[in-house]
């Protein structure tokens, strides 16, 4: 797309392991509303349960195209599961096509066209499906169970939520699903997509609101 940020970091979609082909992609994206022309993918690598890969997908005249990736992913302890499945605490990340929503980090700024929340010492993300503020980002220590926003760790220092169990926020159907740095290369997450810190920056700088960007986290045959 003209007018569009490169992305520069890892890998360029090249036929490696862990990439698919055209066909494979269009069948993948095949339900995604026609505004959005930003997509993620995330798949199985085909090792231990947790492991991945991600890959960018822009949408133009031709259909889908590759513009990053394969690069190395995790998800939750669990694997990928079914999103009809997916339950509060169970190490599962949520199957299915998520939007992408509010990118926050630990500094006051960061470069993305997706809308940008920082991450402070008195944020908390509610994960207790007994609040009515479950799965909400809130200001100020609740008297419920909460993750800090602001880790201890680099985890959060850049990263996007992904839109499960937003908008109804069913309670105990799973909280705090993002896009974030992993804690280790290869390390497992509590549910959530992570990769290297690089490729997220990468990522973060070509995603865009206006395009209605979404991740699709698929389950793969295994």
């Amino acid at each position: 797309m003209s007018g569009r940020r490169p992305l520069h970091a890892a890998s360029l979609c090249v036929l490696l392991v862990g990439c698919h082909t055209q066909p494979e992609m269009e069948s993948l994206l095949a339900d995604v509303a026609a505004e959005t022309t930003q997509a993620l993918v995330v798949r199985p690598d085909g090792g231990a349960v947790h492991r991945a890969t991600l890959a960018a997908f822009e949408r133009d005249e031709g259909g889908w195209r590759c513009v990053f990736g394969p690069v190395a992913a995790t998800v939750g302890r669990s694997g990928i599961v079914a999103g009809a499945d997916k339950r509060e605490g169970d190490g599962g990340t949520p199957a299915g096509t998520h939007r992408l929503g509010t990118a926050f980090g630990y500094a006051a700024s960061l470069p993305t066209r997706l809308g940008y929340r920082q991450a402070t010492a008195d944020d908390w993300w509610i994960d207790d499906p007994a609040s009515p503020a479950y799965n909400t980002w809130v200001t100020g220590k609740p008297p419920v169970s909460a993750e800090r926003m602001r880790r201890d760790d680099d985890q959060y220092s850049q990263g996007a939520v992904i839109e499960w169990n937003t908008a109804r926020r069913e309670p105990g159907r799973g909280s705090a699903i993002f896009l974030h740095v992993w804690a280790a290369p290869g390390a497992p997450t509590e549910g959530c997509v992570a990769v290297a810190a690089a490729d997220l920056r990468a990522l973060l700088a070509w995603l865009d609101a206006a395009l209605r960007p979404v991740i699709t986290i698929d389950a793969g045959a295994r």
